[in-house]
């Protein structure tokens, strides 16, 4: 911090907050068990100060500016409209609720209030290949959510939620700068290389060209023709057209050319999810060399039985087959059923390291820091979990939940907890957000880890205990389940805080989360959660498909995607809320 503290010196009468803030965080620790020398992130993030944007160093201010709802969910959401098949349009926004279960709020906080950080989290960007071999589209005979019609747009989606943030004015309630982002995980699908590389350049800017294969066209199942699969361009019929959706000739060559993403024009951090740890999200196969083999393979499975489907999606639920030996016997026992498509080594299974060397590329570091929160000591000791400094009076710590064990459910391992309450304790002055993919119910898997056979993994409830001895923990947030949902914690002596789950950027309703923490003064801290849809149109124009009508028709698909969830929104205390707590 020697650094910045020399930055702050320099900068005569400027509250010390927001040269943090016009800085970006400071990276503290990086999971290997003790504090760092100034890191990579540290020294870039100091050195990168006067290429930060104006809007980002603006003054934290005690007196709350005025209110910026423009761009959020509190001024409109995007609405459903008619029936069968329905259109999105404007409508009403959601009003803020104020949670009180962990504290009273007290009268008069609004005019007392001091900002202490404000960030926005992204959360299951989901960004997909969906041309790769290993895709489990076939699944969709038995379970109709399985696929998504919309899956071929989930690039120019999440430009578009970038390009959202870069809108903003500031936090919605206190008008203070935001701070950074942080994306909470399975920001690819496929544990792709080429996923890999277009989320980089979502979030730190370039040209990205969602395709993979044929450069000339698209091969995957929506010019199939099989009817199990909406087929957008075909004049044939199939399940979806039958409900309604649209015939739309050049949909598939627009969906695989070239996006252009500003990137993010705040610093932005990386926590890892089990798409992005593990193939397809589910096997601990890193080394299975039939499963790499077809990953970048001439062949693909486009259609199995109702009955062999519901086998395979029993197990995979189950979480029978961890390491993917059933799923590769299954393939092997259809491989007369598969067609061939171009081989493509982008598509190549990317390793815990390869996700690492990505982050630390000098190519993605867009405004910072760089490695997005990793740093060379994660690469040296094998680590994806660390902890940086958001503002003069909190902290971060990112932690990895994947059990590489195999399974989509999570657990962290011995190390990595006594890491988590050893970062709290040596940080007790400072207040804590806790960022994870998993929530607390879905850390259920215990499975080894194959680096560390000996190491016991340990599950949400025994997280959720731990963090509930530090009175300095106000929040742990998360995704993994594509849903919001707000829960808070207390139970008899621990300190209480508040777990924040917030929807995926995939599925409907295709939201992020701006979160605000406040000092209100009178022995209280409040938490403001404000949900955003990306910058595109509600309404879609079916003949539009430039790259912002693309992002309009991908909210509108999933929104009409056939089995989809309906409750993904959660109720309005999940949504935009005021979460009080008493202060530590």
């Amino acid at each position: 911090m020697s650094r910045l503290r020399s930055v702050a010196a320099a900068t005569a009468g400027v509250d010390r907050r927001t040269v943090l803030a016009a800085a970006g965080a400071l990276s503290l620790c990086a999971g290997v068990g003790y504090a760092l020398r100034p890191t990579d992130s540290e020294a870039a993030t100091s050195a990168a100060t006067d290429q930060t944007p104006a809007a980002h160093s603006g003054p934290a201010a005690a007196t709350p500016l005025a209110p910026y709802r423009t761009g959020t969910t509190l001024a409109t959401v995007s609405t459903p409209h008619g029936s069968g098949y329905r259109r999105l349009a404007d409508g009403p926004g959601w009003q803020r609720v104020v949670r009180t279960e962990l504290a009273g709020p007290k009268v008069g906080r609004d005019r007392r209030r001091a900002p202490l950080a404000a960030f926005v989290q992204f959360t299951d960007l989901h960004l997909q290949d969906v041309q790769h071999p290993l895709r489990l589209e076939y699944l969709r005979a038995a379970h109709q959510d399985v696929w998504r019609p919309h899956e071929a747009l989930t690039v120019p989606g999440a430009v578009s939620l970038v390009e959202r943030v870069n809108a903003l004015r500031g936090a919605p309630v206190t008008g203070a700068p935001l701070h950074f982002v942080m994306t909470t995980g399975d920001n690819t699908d496929n544990n792709a290389r080429c996923e890999l590389e277009w989320f980089m350049k979502v979030m730190s800017g370039g040209r990205i060209t969602p395709n993979t294969g044929d450069p000339r066209h698209y091969e995957g199942v929506q010019n199939s023709g099989l009817s199990l699969y909406w087929q957008p361009e075909s004049a044939a019929g199939d399940g979806d057209k039958a409900l309604g959706f649209p015939h739309l000739e050049g949909f598939l060559a627009a969906a695989v050319r070239e996006v252009r993403s500003p990137g993010l024009n705040l610093p932005w951090y990386s926590t890892v999810g089990n798409h992005d740890a593990l193939p397809l999200g589910l096997y601990g196969a890193q080394g299975d060399p039939y499963l790499a083999e077809a990953a970048v393979g001439g062949r693909k499975l486009f259609s199995v039985s109702a009955a062999d489907a519901r086998k395979l999606q029993d197990s995979i639920w189950s979480g029978e087959d961890p390491k993917g030996v059933g799923y590769r016997e299954f393939l092997e026992a259809h491989a007369s059923g598969t067609r061939s498509v171009t081989p493509d080594e982008s598509r190549a299974l990317y390793t815990p390291a390869e996700y690492l060397k990505a982050h630390l590329d000098p190519a993605y570091q867009g405004h910072g820091p760089a490695g997005h929160g990793y740093s060379s000591a994660n690469l040296d000791a094998g680590t994806q979990y660390y902890a940086f400094r958001i503002s003069e009076d909190v902290i971060g710590v990112s932690l990895d939940t994947t059990d590489a064990g195999g399974h989509y459910q999570g657990s962290v391992g011995t190390a990595q907890l006594r890491w988590l309450d050893r970062t709290l304790r040596d940080n007790k002055d400072s207040y804590a957000v806790v960022f994870s993919h998993h929530t607390s119910d879905s850390m259920t898997n215990t499975r080894p880890d194959p680096a560390r056979p000996g190491e016991m993994r340990h599950t949400g409830a025994e997280l959720v205990a731990l963090l509930s001895r530090h009175a300095n923990v106000l929040a742990w947030v998360n995704g993994h389940k594509h849903e919001n949902e707000i829960t808070p914690h207390k139970s008899g002596a621990g300190h209480p805080f508040w777990e924040i789950s917030t929807a995926s950027h995939i599925d409907h309703p295709h939201l992020a989360r701006i979160i605000e923490l406040v000092d209100n003064k009178d022995g209280t801290i409040s938490l403001f959660t404000t949900l955003i849809e990306s910058a595109a149109p509600a309404r879609t124009d079916f003949t539009d498909l430039s790259q912002t009508g693309l992002a309009s028709l991908y909210r509108e698909l999933a929104f009409n995607a056939p089995g989809a969830k309906t409750n993904l929104a959660g109720t309005s205390a999940d949504r935009n809320t005021e979460l009080v707590l008493p202060k530590g």
